[in-house]
This record gives C-alpha cells, sequence and structure tokens, in this order.
C-alpha cells in the first residue's frame, strides 16, 4: 500500500471493528490502494486516535479492527478565530491555513464592512470549510478538529460571548503570551478596512474577559494575511 504521510477521519474510535465511511473508504482502497492487513491511521478530532488493522478492503465500506484507543496528552486549544465575512474565497483560504495550526474554532462574523455576498447565507461557504477543516486535521496529524461557526451577527456574539479578546490593532502591543490567555480567547480580525469604529469601541467597552491590541507589524495586511501572522504569534 502507498501509506500516506495523514490520518483517516473517523467520528466515533472504539475498539473492535469499526466500519469506514464511503468517503474514507475510497480514499483507502482506492486512492492508497489499501489491502486486507495493512494499518491506517485512525483520528476523531476529539483527542482519539489509533491504529486500525484493515479486515475487509471495501471501498464503499472498509472494515478495520481497533485494539487499542490513545487519548492526547494536550487538552483542546483555547484559542480561537473570529474573522469577519470576506469576499470570492478569501474565508476558505484562511480555513485551509488556520485550521492547520491548533486553535479551537473558527467564527465567521457578519460586520459593518463585511464584504460578503448581498443576502448571502454562506451555507456552501461554510460547508466547504467544515470540509478543508476535516482534511487539515488529517493533514496535519493534530488531535482536534477545528470547528467552524457562523456566520452570525458581530454584535450578536459579542453580546454572547465570555472570555478574553485579543484584537489585531495597529496601535497595540506585541502579542501575549500564551499562557497568560483565559480560556476560551478569541482573536478578532476585521474584513477589509477593519472594524468600524463602533465595532472597535464594543471591543474596548467589552466587560466578559480581558481585552489585548495585538500589533502585527508596520505595513498594512490584508485581512486573509492577518489573520495567519496574528495565529501565528499567538499559537506557534
Amino acid at each position: 500500500m502507498k501509506t500516506p504521510d495523514s490520518r483517516f477521519y473517523c467520528p466515533l474510535i472504539t475498539e473492535g471493528t469499526i466500519t469506514l465511511d464511503e468517503n474514507e473508504s475510497t480514499h483507502a482502497v482506492r486512492v492508497c490502494r489499501a489491502a486486507v492487513g495493512d494499518v491506517l491511521q485512525l483520528s476523531d478530532g476529539l483527542g482519539h486516535y489509533a491504529d486500525g488493522t484493515i479486515t475487509k478492503a471495501d471501498a464503499k465500506a472498509c472494515e478495520v479492527r481497533v485494539d487499542v484507543v490513545e487519548t492526547a496528552s494536550s487538552n483542546r486549544p483555547k484559542v480561537s478565530l473570529g474573522i469577519a465575512c470576506l469576499k470570492d474565497d478569501a474565508l476558505e483560504e484562511v480555513v485551509f491555513h488556520a485550521a492547520q495550526t491548533e486553535i479551537d474554532s473558527i467564527v465567521f462574523l457578519r460586520t459593518d464592512y463585511s464584504q460578503e455576498p448581498k443576502n448571502s447565507d454562506l451555507k456552501k461557504t461554510v460547508r466547504r470549510a467544515e470540509l478543508k477543516s476535516l482534511v487539515s486535521l488529517k493533514q496535519s496529524k493534530k488531535p482536534w478538529l477545528t470547528k467552524i461557526e457562523g456566520p452570525i451577527e458581530f454584535k450578536d456574539w459579542l453580546k454572547s460571548y465570555s472570555g478574553d479578546l485579543v484584537l489585531c490593532d495597529m496601535d497595540g502591543e506585541n502579542a501575549p503570551a500564551t499562557e497568560s490567555l483565559a480560556s476560551p480567547t478569541t482573536l478578532l480580525v476585521g474584513p477589509e478596512g477593519g472594524f468600524s469604529p463602533a465595532e472597535i469601541q464594543a471591543i474596548k467597552d467589552f466587560s466578559n474577559g480581558k481585552v489585548h491590541l495585538m500589533k502585527l507589524g508596520p505595513t498594512r495586511l490584508r485581512a486573509r494575511t492577518a489573520a495567519i501572522i496574528a495565529l501565528g504569534k499567538i499559537v506557534c
């Protein structure tokens, strides 16, 4: 078998015989040419993983035997990314890169300056983002699947949120130390043009947690770039 340097997704890992879904089965049997006796690395995205020995190489319902289920030594990440809705495929691009890091969730926020298509419910974008997050889970071999949430109005999200906030701001300070961040913590990245003055004030007035203003450097960045640079300063 041409073993891929990645894991296979299995939402429920238990000891005994497990049947993979059709997508994972097809990838294992047809793409990787896995056969009976070969071993697949499994992950449920919830902090558990295991080696599964193939007992039935079926491209639609591949069966594997799991002898031992392991639990990740690290807890679920406490940092999330809240990013304003962007136009074109920018949100998917952000998810593709961000979900390879150890973050809890990515929340799509509708802000005053959001650039999403008019009257869009973003269902297709959300679904594609979920698939990209799943691919990132398997490729990066991290134990936790990054959740995709939203879209939600920024003011409604802020009203219901409890935890620390990190706002990317040209006049901010250096990135806060990860160990100093409460759980949960959300990194906020606005659309092209940034958050509106009213939204920035609402963030600074936030009272359900600490607010950190973080600078990313002397240059002005595109929103999709800022999100990745900011995550790199906090989680890497």
